[in-house]
């Protein structure tokens, strides 16, 4: 379990590839887009500091989380991306949505990594609370958007072997 205290997005730069020949697809989400949108900037910060061309840089933007996973079925088909990172941002509320929205999107992104030879990275926030997320994409927690530029930089690694 995450503590106030430790910050999860801490990196070592000197254990990732360097990324200036490489390209990234990022599909994010509109949906709770203060969220989304601090991931995204966790990602990117992370793929320009291992030496990421900005233009190398993909991003579309989808209206909600299930919509990422299409997202990032055209990225793959049509932009010969090295990885897709697909961010969202599911918050539980009163109605079985929440259960149905990230069940649907955890198999769909799990497929895409079944059906293509492309790596297609999950970071889907589903919290509880809007404060949760807030503290998971940029706050006291960090930011997953930057866990999953990590994860990208080391399964396209994987992936050339």
């Amino acid at each position: 379990m995450a503590t106030a205290n430790k910050n999860l997005s801490e990196y070592d730069k000197s254990t990732l590839p360097n990324a200036k020949d490489l390209r990234f697809g990022i599909v994010v989400s509109e949906w709770n887009d203060k969220i989304t949108n601090g991931l995204y900037q966790g990602a990117y910060d992370v793929l320009i500091d291992v030496g990421a061309l900005p233009e190398n840089i993909i991003r579309w933007n989808v209206p909600g989380s299930f919509e990422l996973i299409f997202g990032s079925k055209k990225m793959i088909e049509t932009q010969n991306v090295d990885v897709v990172i697909a961010i969202g941002c599911v918050i539980k509320g009163e109605t079985m949505h929440f259960e149905f929205v990230c069940e649907g999107v955890t198999q769909g992104i799990k497929d895409l990594n079944v059906a293509y030879n492309i790596p297609t990275i999950f970071c889907l926030l589903t919290d509880n609370n809007e404060q949760q997320s807030i503290d998971r994409s940029g706050g006291v927690h960090g930011n997953k958007g930057t866990e999953a530029a990590v994860a990208a930089l080391k399964m396209i690694e994987l992936n050339k072997r």
